[in-house]
C-alpha cells in the first residue's frame, strides 16, 4: 500500500515546480501566471529507504523494488472555489480523490512572482483555501442530511449511526473548524471516510521558502508549523527552486549541491516521511535471491493484511510468517544467521507488523 497526496495550494505557491522536482520529471508545466495546471497531473515516485540496498546486499538480491507513492499536482484554488470560481469544482472533485493533502504554502517574497492576493501572509492562504474545502463540505453535507434523516427515522440502524456523525462534522464546519478535527470512535472510522469530506483529510503543510532559508527555514515557516501543532497537522520546509534544480543533476553530483545548501538529503525524502507519519504507515520487506522488495502497510495491520498486500491468496491461506526485524537480519548477515541466533520468528495472525520487519508468510494454496 502506497498513497495518494493532492498537491493543492493558491496559484503561484510552487506547487507545479515543486511536483515537478518530487517527480523528477517537466510533466506539469510551471509558469507564472494562475491556472497554468489546467488538468491534474499525476506522479509515482519510488520511496526513498536506504534500508533496501544494505537488504538487498546480503540477499544477494538481482534487483531492488522500493515501495511507491503517487503525488496529484492539483491546479490553484482561488476565493470562491467551492462556488465554481477560477476552475473551481473540478480541482474539488480531484482533492476528493486523494488519500491526504500537501498544501503548499508561499513563504518567500520575491517581486517577480505575482502573489493572487497582492501580498505574502500564509496563515490568510492556508485559511483561504481551508475555507474553500469547508464550504463544500458543508454544501455536500446539508444536501446529503435530509434524505439520511428519512432513513433513520424509518429504522434504518446504520443510518442513524450515519446521521449522528454527519451532524457533528457539521456543527464543526458552521464552526468554521475542519472536519478533520471531529471527534469520533475508532469504530466510526469507515464511516467518516465515506463522508467523502474535503476537509477531512490528513493535511501536512509544506512550506515553500526561498534558497537561503532551506535549511532552517524563515519567520513564515514559523507561523505555519505553530499552526500546524494547533491543529494536529505536520509541516516541512522545502524549498521548491532548489528541488528542482537537484532532479536534473546526475545523482553523483547531487550530494555536493545538498551540501552546499547546508542540506542532509532532498526535500522529497522529508516530504514522504511527513506523509507516512501523516497517514500512519509503515514498511516492511521481502528479500531473497530473485529481489528485496518494500511494502507499505498500515501502522496497526496484522500479518495476514501484510501477506494480503503482497497477494490476496497469501492473506487467505495464511498460515504463520517468518520474521526477522532489520537489525538483526543486518546484524547477523541474513536468515540463515538470524535463524541460528534465534532471531527469526514464527508469527501468527495476530502479529501486529512492526516498520522494517524482514517477513516470509507461509500459505495454503
Amino acid at each position: 500500500m502506497g498513497f495518494k497526496c493532492g498537491i493543492v495550494g493558491l496559484p503561484n505557491v510552487g506547487k507545479s515546480t515543486l511536483f515537478n522536482a518530487l517527480t523528477q520529471t517537466a510533466a506539469a508545466q510551471a509558469a507564472n501566471y494562475p491556472f497554468c495546471t489546467i488538468e491534474p497531473n499525476v506522479g509515482d515516485v519510488a520511496v526513498p529507504d536506504p534500508r533496501l540496498e544494505a537488504l538487498a546486499k546480503i540477499a544477494l538480491s538481482k534487483q531492488i523494488v522500493p515501495t511507491r507513492l503517487t503525488f496529484v499536482d492539483i491546479a490553484g484554488l482561488v476565493r470562491g472555489a467551492s462556488k465554481g470560481e477560477g476552475l473551481g469544482n473540478q480541482f474539488l472533485a480531484n482533492i476528493r480523490e486523494c488519500d491526504a493533502i500537501a498544501h503548499v504554502v508561499r513563504c518567500f517574497e520575491d517581486g517577480d512572482v505575482t502573489h493572487v492576493e497582492d501580498g505574502v501572509d500564509p496563515i490568510r492562504d492556508i485559511e483561504t483555501v481551508e475555507t474553500e474545502l469547508m464550504l463544500a463540505d458543508l454544501e455536500s453535507l446539508e444536501k446529503r442530511i435530509v434524505p439520511m434523516e428519512k432513513k433513520a427515522k424509518g429504522g434504518d440502524k446504520e443510518a442513524k449511526e450515519a446521521l449522528d456523525l454527519m451532524r457533528r462534522c457539521l456543527e464543526l464546519l458552521q464552526r468554521g473548524e475542519p472536519a478533520r478535527l471531529v471527534e469520533r470512535k475508532p469504530d466510526e472510522r469507515t464511516a467518516f471516510v465515506a463522508l467523502g469530506l474535503l476537509s477531512s483529510k490528513p493535511v501536512l503543510y509544506v512550506c515553500n521558502v526561498e534558497e537561503s532559508a532551506a535549511a532552517a527555514g524563515n519567520a513564515f515557516a514559523r507561523t505555519v508549523a505553530a499552526r500546524a501543532r494547533q491543529e494536529g497537522a505536520a509541516a516541512v520546509v522545502v524549498s521548491a527552486k532548489i528541488e528542482s534544480e537537484i532532479a536534473v543533476l546526475p545523482v553523483e553530483e547531487q550530494k555536493d549541491y545538498l551540501e552546499a545548501a547546508g542540506l542532509d538529503e532532498p526535500g522529497l525524502n522529508r516530504v514522504i516521511r511527513a506523509g507516512y507519519d501523516l497517514l500512519h504507515l509503515v514498511t516492511f520487506f521481502t528479500a531473497g535471491p530473485k529481489e528485496t522488495r518494500a511494502w507499505t502497510i498500515e501502522q496497526g495491520a496484522r500479518a495476514p493484511q501484510a501477506a494480503g498486500a503482497i497477494h490476496t491468496d497469501f492473506e487467505k491461506g495464511f498460515i504463520r510468517a517468518e520474521t526477522i526485524c532489520y537489525d538483526d537480519y543486518v546484524a547477523l548477515r541474513g536468515e540463515a544467521g538470524a535463524r541460528e541466533s534465534g532471531k527469526l520468528r514464527l508469527e501468527g495472525k495476530d502479529y501486529i507488523v512492526a516498520d522494517g520487519d524482514v517477513m516470509h508468510f507461509r500459505f495454503n494454496t
